[in-house]
């Protein structure tokens, strides 16, 4: 097997090591990292389960090799809360009872986080195009709807920078 040694920064914090070629990325987080809140559903970028934020983008990161993050910054639903504060997106979900089951709740809230990146006064509208990507079986969008606007007008009346990883990716 071809391994190749890997260092990217998740959650500001600097993991290195080697890894076998073939490895996705969602693997070498989940499995050898062990931050287990991004999620693994379908392995074909169909559900979003396993978004992430890679250089300031939503990225689907069973979709990309572990190689491709060499050098990269990551965020995981993990770098969502500081310093003991929970993120906008983490409180409007809860909020506005925008889970049920929770399974694409971490895709969702890092998708969303990158779009309210260049959004901070979304539509209706303009958060469901922006959600797409993301699957969610049990609850009908309505409140992640809700949840995401509450997250951006929060994070609009605290000026808020909405992501610190890759802010310069775009």
């Amino acid at each position: 097997m071809s391994t190749h040694h890997l260092r990217a920064t998740i959650n500001g914090t600097v993991y290195e090591g080697d890894v076998e070629a073939r490895l996705l990325l969602v693997h070498w987080i989940r499995d050898v990292l062990r931050l287990t809140g991004t999620h693994i559903g379908c392995d074909t970028t169909s559900c979003g389960a396993c978004t992430i934020i890679v250089d300031g983008k939503a990225t689907k990161s069973c979709t990309m090799f572990a190689v491709q993050a060499d050098g990269r910054e990551i965020m995981t639903v993990e770098g969502l809360e500081q310093d003991g504060k929970l993120h906008p997106l983490q409180e409007g979900f809860h909020e506005e009872h925008a889970l049920q089951c929770g399974y694409c709740t971490p895709g969702m809230m890092m998708t969303s986080l990158a779009f309210l990146q260049h959004n901070l006064n979304p539509s209706e509208q303009e958060i469901r195009v922006a959600i797409s990507g993301n699957l969610c079986r049990c609850t009908g969008y309505v409140n992640i709807v809700k949840a995401v606007r509450y997250a951006a007008q929060k994070m609009q009346a605290t000026e808020q920078v909405p992501v610190s990883a890759g802010q310069g990716g775009e």
